[in-house]
This record gives structure tokens, sequence and C-alpha cells, in this order.
């Protein structure tokens, strides 16, 4: 196999990766997802708790990462081990998504 052959693979591949990993992400779902979110993290993912980081505008990829690794135990936070423990690799996608399609202003200062 050449260097071309097995850069299309590699392509390919991340096509097919990403046109899957887009049908999984329903961001109507992971609105209705995250409501139960909005507790610590505020309706739109900016959060008024002072321990709790604001979600809007996370990336997917990110966002989907965390959950997961809350849910497996890797990363440990009391309550966020609660909440992730029951999601399903479709509600983590669907939440990553949500949050990420939430766009976020920024401005230095003056």
């Amino acid at each position: 196999m050449n260097n071309f052959s097995r850069l299309r693979a590699v392509a390919l591949l991340c096509a097919a990766w990403a046109a899957s990993s887009a049908q999984a992400q329903n961001v109507e779902a992971g609105r209705q997802k995250a409501q139960v979110c909005a507790v610590c993290h505020g309706p739109l993912g900016l959060s008024s708790a002072p321990d709790a980081p604001n979600l809007a505008g996370q990336p997917a990829l990110y966002a989907a990462a965390q959950l997961r690794a809350y849910r497996s135990g890797a990363r440990k936070h009391e309550v966020m081990a609660v909440m992730a423990k029951p999601l399903t690799d479709d509600d983590i996608s669907n939440l990553a998504a949500w949050f990420a399609s939430l766009r976020v202003d920024v401005q230095a200062p003056p």
C-alpha cells in the first residue's frame, strides 16, 4: 500500500466516523436532557454557582470526553459521578452537541 492509498484510507475512515458521530448528535434532545444540568450550570450553560463551570460554547469533543470520564469514574466529582452514571453514549453526544451549539461572546477588558 503506497502513501496515497494509506492517506485515502485514513481520510475515508475519518469521514465515516464524522458522519456517524454527526448522526448521533441531536441538539434538541441534548437541550431536553440538559434541563437537569441547569440547576448547577444554568439554563443556557452559564453557571451562577462559583464551583460549577460554564458549559456553553464548550467544544463537543471536550464536553463528551469529560462526561464519559465522569461516567467511568476516571474523572472524580461526587455530584457529576451520580449525574453522568446513567447517561448513554447518545445522551452524552446530544448533551455535548447542545452545549457546543450555545455561543458565548468574549470581550477583552478595556
